[in-house]
C-alpha cells in the first residue's frame, strides 16, 4: 500500500502543477471558458450563476494557483489533512464540471490543459475519474503522510509557490502569454490555416437488410441507407475556421491578409483600457507614413465605435469581427497584431506598444 500511496502522490501533485502552469500561461482563456460554464449553469440551473461572468478572471486565478499550490503542497506532504480534503473538493469540482460537458454537450472544451493539450469532454471527465480514484487514496491515507522537511522549510516553499503562481497571473494578464498556444500565434499563416492540410476523408455507414456498413466512399447501391458520417482526419480540419474582417461596405477579410497592417483589436470599446490608446494612435499614425497600413477590428456597435474614435482621434478606418474570434487572437483590450501578407509578425498588449522602429524592423 506504501508504493501505491506514494504513486498516487507523485501523479496528482505533477499533474496539478503541470495543468495549473500550463492554465497560468493564459489564465484570461481560463476565465473566458468559466464564463461559458456560467452562462450554461445560469440557462440550466439559475439565473444568480449570470453575476459570476463579472469576477471569472478573479475565479479563474483562484483556481489556477490553488492548482499549482496544491500539487507542490501534496508533493512536501504540506498540511496532508487539509490539503487532502481541499485536493478531494477540488477534483470533486472538475469532475462534475467535465462529467456536465460531456453528458450535455454543453461548454464542449473543458480547457484542463488550456490550449497546450485539447481533450474531447469525455477524455476529460475520464482524465478527472482517475484523478479522483488517485486522490481519494491519498484522503484516506492521509493521516500516515508525514512532512519529509522541516515545517518551517515547508511553509517557505508554499509561500514561494503562491507568490509565484501569482506573479505568473499578473504578469500574463498585464502582459500577454509566456508562449502562445492558439493558431494565431507569431508565425502564423493565417490563409494557410483556414485550409485543411490534406483533403478531407469521411466514413460512411449506410445499413442493408438490418446490418451495419463502413465505406470511405458513399455507395451509388440505393440498397444501402444511410446512418451516419465521420471524419476519419480530424486533424487535418483547417485550424481555423471563423477568421473573418467587415464592415459597411462589404468583406474585408481578404484585404485584411493582404500588404502590411497593423490590427487594432478592441473586443468592446465600452470596455476597453485606454491609458495607452495615444501611444497605439501616433504609432498608427507614424506606420502610415511608412506605408502600413492600420486597422481598429472591433465586436462593438457603430455609435460605440463613432464615439471612440471621435473621443481619441482615432483616424484609421474600423472593421467589425466576431467577438470569440477577437477573444482568441489575443488576450488584450485594445491589443495589437501585425500582419504581413496574412502571416502574424507580432502580438503586443497595449502595455508594451512597440516603437515603430521594432515593428518595421520585422517587416523587411
Amino acid at each position: 500500500m506504501k508504493y501505491i500511496t506514494q504513486f498516487c502522490r507523485f501523479s496528482v501533485g505533477i499533474l496539478f502543477i503541470v495543468s495549473g502552469l500550463v492554465k497560468l500561461n493564459d489564465p484570461i482563456g481560463t476565465a473566458i471558458k468559466m464564463e461559458e460554464y456560467f452562462e450554461v449553469f445560469a440557462h440550466d440551473f439559475h439565473p444568480i450563476f449570470e453575476h459570476l461572468t463579472s469576477v471569472s478572471l478573479l475565479i479563474a486565478i483562484t483556481m489556477l494557483v490553488a492548482e499549482v499550490v496544491l500539487g507542490i503542497a501534496v508533493l512536501i506532504y504540506y498540511r496532508m489533512q487539509l490539503t487532502s480534503w481541499l485536493l478531494l473538493a477540488l477534483i470533486v469540482f472538475f469532475t462534475f464540471l467535465t462529467f456536465y460537458s460531456a453528458y450535455f454537450n454543453k461548454v464542449t472544451d473543458c480547457g484542463c490543459f488550456g490550449d497546450a493539450i485539447k481533450l474531447t469532454p469525455w477524455t476529460s471527465f475520464g482524465k478527472d475519474v482517475v484523478l479522483l480514484m488517485l486522490i481519494s487514496v491519498l484522503f484516506v491515507q492521509k493521516h500516515k503522510l508525514q512532512p519529509a522537511y522541516q515545517t518551517i522549510t515547508t511553509n517557505i516553499v508554499m509561500a514561494l509557490s503562491v507568490l509565484f503562481s501569482l506573479y505568473i497571473s499578473y504578469f500574463t494578464i498585464n502582459h500577454l502569454s509566456f508562449v502562445d498556444l492558439r493558431a494565431y500565434k507569431p508565425g502564423a499563416d493565417i490563409r494557410k490555416l483556414m485550409k485543411p492540410s490534406a483533403p478531407i476523408q469521411y466514413k460512411y455507414t449506410l445499413t442493408k437488410n438490418g446490418k451495419d456498413f463502413e465505406f470511405t466512399t458513399y455507395p451509388t447501391d440505393t440498397s444501402y441507407h444511410y446512418k451516419s458520417m465521420e471524419i476519419i482526419n480530424k486533424e487535418d480540419l483547417p485550424k481555423i475556421t471563423d477568421y473573418a474582417i467587415w464592415n459597411e461596405e462589404g468583406d474585408f477579410t481578404e484585404a485584411s491578409l493582404t500588404g502590411k497592417k497593423l490590427l487594432v483589436y478592441m473586443l468592446k470599446t465600452q470596455k476597453t483600457n485606454s491609458k495607452n490608446i495615444k501611444k497605439i494612435n501616433d504609432l498608427g499614425r507614424k506606420l502610415e507614413k511608412n506605408g502600413v497600413e492600420t486597422w481598429l477590428v472591433t465586436a462593438s456597435d457603430y455609435s460605440s465605435i463613432l464615439d471612440l474614435r471621435n473621443e481619441h482621434q482615432l483616424a484609421f478606418p474600423f472593421f467589425y469581427a466576431d467577438a470569440t474570434v477577437i477573444k482568441t487572437v489575443i488576450r488584450s483590450n485594445p491589443g495589437l497584431v501585425l500582419m504581413q501578407d496574412g502571416i502574424v509578425k507580432g502580438k503586443w498588449h497595449h502595455n508594451d506598444v512597440p516603437e515603430i522602429e521594432q515593428i518595421l524592423e520585422m517587416l523587411k
